[in-house]
Parts: C-alpha cells; sequence; structure tokens
C-alpha cells in the first residue's frame, strides 16, 4: 500500500539510508560509518528538532555503586508488567552501561557530584540511583548536541533536512532498498525525489500527534512506523501509549505540545495533591509518587474524574533549589505564571512515549528484509506493557549500535525499485487531524471501554473516506494519524485485559491469558488482519 505523492524527479543514493535525526538515528548513522559505510540522514525539520532534545529526566545505565545490570532488569520486567522480551532486556541492560561510556566519549557531560563522579538520581520505578542527567533537566539536549557534533563532523554522513519520507521502495522479491522523499522547500533538492540504499533504518520517534495533547513535538506524527506499516511489516504492542502523569496543565482548550513536568521532580522529593490538599498515591502504590507512570497516570486520571476537575497539583516547594536544578521546567512554568518554588503546579496526563512499534529482533530488522528499525518507532520488547523511565535513550544507544553492527556485516548488493501497479494508493484529507486527535484522546487515552474504542473506530472509518488525490505535508501527515490511530485502537479493542500502559475499565484485570503481543499486519489492499504472540521469558 502506497501514497499518492507524484513521480519522483531526482535520485540519490547510499549504503544505509537513517530516517530521523534523534539518539537512535544519530547513534546508528555514527555507527555505520564507524564501518566505513555511506550514510544518507534525513531528518523531517531541522536536524536538532527531534524527540530527543526534549527529554528531560536522564538515562538509566547501571553505572552507580553497588548496582547492577540485574537489578536494572528487575526493575524493567516489573514496570513492563510481564510482556517485556527477556532477552531484548538483557541486552538493553547489560550493553547499556558501555554504549553510556561511548555517548561520554563522543562528548557528551553529565552533571557531576561534588565527588567530582558523576552524580546518579532515581526515577518513577527504579530502586536505586542510576539516572545520568545533564544541565538538570536538560539531558535530551545535551545528547543530542554531542551526537549531532560528531555527525556534522563527518564528511561521509550527507544530511538533508526538511524533509518528510513517504514510502517504502521495495524490489521485486520485497526486499526494502530505498524510501521516496519530499524536501520541503529547503534543502539540496526539491520536490518528491528518491533515495536508494542497501539498508534503511526508521529512527523516526514517536506518535503522540494521533492525541489532541502530548509532549511530543509536531513533527512527532509516527511517519516511520505508517511507512513500515505500508511496506507490510508487523508492528506490534501499539495499545500500549504511556501517557506521562505530569505534564503542566494550563487551559482545556490548550492542544500540541505540552510542557513536560520531570518525575525526577518527584525523584528530588516532590509530592502529588488533590484539591482537597491531601496525598493520594500512598495508598495506591509502595512507591507512592514515585510509581511507574503508569500507575500514577492512572490514579491522576481517577482522581480528576472523581473529582471533577480537569488537573491536579504537584507540590515541589520543598525543593529549595529548583531553578538551578530545572531551569527548563522552572521556565516553562514561570511562563505559565507559575512560580514553583512558591505555588503548586497543576500537572495532568497527556500522550508521551509509545512502549510498541515496528516488530524487530535483537538486530532491529523488521519483519521486512532490508528495513531497519530503531528507537520509540520499534518495538524490541524491551519495555513490554510500560517503558521504565529513562530506558528509552539508552534504547536508542543500545540497539542503534547493533543495527549498524548487522548491517555491516551483512549488507547486500543494491537492488532496484520494483513498482507493483496494483497496489493500492490512498491520501486522506488532512482535514481529519484535529477530529482524530480529539476522537484518539475521547476513546482511546489513558482508560478505554470496549464502548469508547468502537465509537472511536467507527469516527476513523468516517474520516478514513475523506481521501484526496492532491500530495502534500498535511495530507501525507494526516495519513499517517490515521493509519497508526486505526492500528492502537483495533489492537485496544482486542486486549480484553488492563496491563501496563493499557486501561480497559470494562476489563480491569490483568490475566495471565494475555501474556502475548498483538500483531498488525495492513495488506497491499489496504485489510487489516491481526495475530498474537507468546511473549519470550
Amino acid at each position: 500500500m502506497k501514497l499518492f505523492a507524484g513521480t519522483p524527479g531526482w535520485t540519490t543514493e547510499a549504503d544505509v539510508i537513517v530516517i530521523g535525526s534523534g539518539v537512535a538515528g544519530l547513534t546508528t548513522a555514527l555507527n555505520a560509518r564507524a564501518a566505513n559505510l555511506s550514510v544518507l540522514l534525513v531528518t523531517k525539520a531541522h536536524i536538532d528538532e527531534g524527540s530527543t532534545k526534549w527529554a528531560q529526566g536522564g538515562i538509566a545505565a547501571a553505572l552507580g555503586p553497588g548496582d547492577s545490570p540485574e537489578e536494572h532488569r528487575e526493575d524493567t520486567l516489573i514496570a513492563g508488567a510481564g510482556l517485556c522480551d527477556l532477552d531484548a532486556v538483557n541486552v538493553l541492560v547489560s550493553e547499556g552501561p558501555e554504549a553510556v561510556r561511548k555517548l561520554i566519549a563522543r562528548g557528551a557531560v553529565f552533571d557531576k557530584a561534588e565527588s567530582g563522579e558523576i552524580a546518579l538520581t532515581r526515577e518513577g520505578g527504579h530502586h536505586r540511583n542510576r539516572i545520568l542527567h545533564a544541565g538538570g533537566d536538560a539531558t535530551g539536549a545535551e545528547v543530542s548536541r554531542a551526537l549531532l557534533a560528531a555527525v556534522q563532523n563527518d564528511s561521509g554522513i550527507e544530511v538533508i533536512e526538511h524533509a518528510l519520507v513517504i514510502d517504502a521502495l521495495q524490489a521485486a522479491d520485497g526486499r526494502v532498498c530505498g524510501v521516496t522523499l519530499h524536501v520541503i522547500g529547503v534543502g539540496s533538492s526539491s520536490g518528491v525525489g528518491r533515495a536508494l540504499a542497501r539498508a534503511v533504518v526508521i529512527a523516526t520517534g514517536g506518535l503522540g500527534q494521533v492525541y489532541s495533547q502530548t509532549t511530543n513535538p509536531s513533527v512527532s506524527t509516527g511517519d516511520g512506523v505508517a511507512l513500515a506499516l505500508r511496506a507490510g511489516a508487523a508492528v506490534a504492542d501499539v495499545e500500549f501509549i504511556q501517557f506521562h502523569p505530569t505534564v503542566l496543565w494550563s487551559d482545556t482548550s490548550a492542544a500540541g505540545q505540552q510542557p513536560l513536568i520531570s518525575e525526577a521532580v518527584r525523584g528530588e522529593g516532590a509530592i502529588l495533591l488533590n484539591h482537597q490538599g491531601e496525598r493520594f498515591m500512598e495508598a495506591v502504590h509502595p512507591q507512592a509518587d514515585l510509581a511507574p507512570r503508569d500507575i500514577v497516570a492512572k490514579e491522576i486520571f481517577n482522581q480528576m474524574r472523581e473529582e471533577h476537575v480537569p488537573h491536579m497539583w504537584l507540590d515541589a516547594t520543598g525543593i529549595d533549589d529548583f531553578k538551578e536544578r530545572f531551569p527548563t521546567i522552572y521556565a516553562s512554568c514561570m511562563a505559565n505564571g507559575i512560580d514553583p518554588e512558591q505555588q503548586l503546579i497543576p500537572v495532568a496526563p497527556a500522550s508521551h512515549y509509545a512502549s510498541g512499534g515496528v516488530l524487530v529482533d535483537l538486530n532491529g530488522e523488521s519483519s521486512v528484509p532490508g528495513l531497519y528499525v530503531c528507537g520509540e518507532s520499534a518495538c524490541t520488547g524491551a519495555h513490554g506493557a510500560n517503558r521504565l523511565a529513562s530506558n528509552s535513550l539508552l534504547e536508542g544507544l543500545v540497539f542503534g549500535a547493533r543495527i549498524s553492527e548487522h548491517i555491516a556485516g551483512n549488507l547486500p548488493e543494491q537492488s532496484e525499485p520494483h513498482e507493483d501497479l496494483s497496489e493500492q494508493r490512498v491520501l486522506i484529507d488532512p482535514s481529519i487531524r484535529i477530529p482524530l486527535q480529539l476522537a484518539m484522546s475521547e476513546g482511546a487515552g489513558v482508560m478505554r471501554s470496549a464502548k469508547s474504542l468502537k465509537a472511536t473506530l467507527a469516527t476513523l472509518e468516517q474520516l478514513g473516506k475523506r481521501q484526496i488525490k492532491e500530495p502534500g505535508v498535511k495530507a501525507w501527515e494526516a495519513s499517517n494519524l490515521y493509519f497508526l490511530a486505526s492500528a492502537i485502537v483495533r489492537s485496544a479493542l482486542e486486549r480484553h485485559e488492563s496491563r501496563g500502559s493499557h486501561w480497559r475499565t470494562d476489563y480491569l484485570e490483568t490475566s495471565a491469558e494475555w501474556e502475548q503481543r498483538i500483531i498488525q499486519h495492513l495488506d497491499k489492499a489496504g485489510t487489516w488482519s491481526s495475530s498474537k504472540v507468546a511473549v519470550a521469558k
């Protein structure tokens, strides 16, 4: 299945195409260059505008005294609520420390304690201080800076900015051998072109713009996952959308990207309060305000519903050095008229992270040969039903390195793209974007039910009928959001239980029979199908 895009007017070529310039894409590109492969790095906006720079909390790795990969593994498995792939988790936590050391060797500078050692803090779900941070709450920005500097100093990496990747190019045998892309007004080429490669790596980040309120930047429309779906790749665990529990609330009409209040703030002592000034997490979980994100988000949602209010409160007034420790968050609060050192911060859940994505193996390869996926776009199985705090940047570092190593040892000759004239082509009217986001937030958000999900799916099916044949960025993005929303709702309807970040009001219990992945497929005619696979333990 393909999107209407017009005839490509230009061609470029490299050994490897990497789509995305966050931690996953940049790490993959640098390691591919270390193997002496030519790299074309394609990014949708400016090279430093991906999701990575927004990451506040940090990177989790077992680097502190007394900590171990085994303890990190246990915390990850608990957060993943029975759906983690054990092999993937072992790869993540055992290769994580070395991946972080390599990042430091590439120039990343992390905050240090008075002793001169790297300062480690704690976040929700972790039983030890193992979170590295930089600039207080600007870890993602520092990671991005260090990796970008290395990329920009490598003449073997060609960068195309302001380019939206549309669809995969495939050889007659189905192997992915390139992509079609559109350069948005600025760049080395203009209009729709094609880029050929011996391997393609999707590292396009999240899909938060499926919802009306999110912590994700505006570019996070899930383009890579949608591309993989249309190319025939399996996607898994897409019903597990993590809603960050503490996003700065400003107004009921606020939409798009919202300021994140990192759970590192709770790690430093901030507490959640209801509108009676009462702590409510202590009665819910042994870790109270530092419980895993899904637990906290659900309870905030329940408290809001019970009190008929649009937000809860976060009390950070007990943190003496808030402005110095969390400068980005402090600035966001002050910009919204809140002094966090003196006032309570209004917070509410918003879509934050997709634990699922394109199903890949331990080398990052999808079910379609030649197509690799890394970072938030991938379902490695490491996150299970709910990502443990600060494992996301780590996943990009670890699996980006593994993908590059596998590509270097298994790179085929360049194949010629084959056009299947029978393949269906579609394009959805961009006017569906806002009603789609509202429908997803209402019916497939923090809490779901068969009734709400069926209503959402019916809305999506009606929106999908609004088709056009006039290609453009807004239409391509709307089409991608449509396919992703459809996959999320279909999987959420199928999973008859509550687990991790998937909560059904009509199936409140977790069931052992659902310790399996729900895998979605989309065929060339646009027909959906699903299957189930037991989780590897």
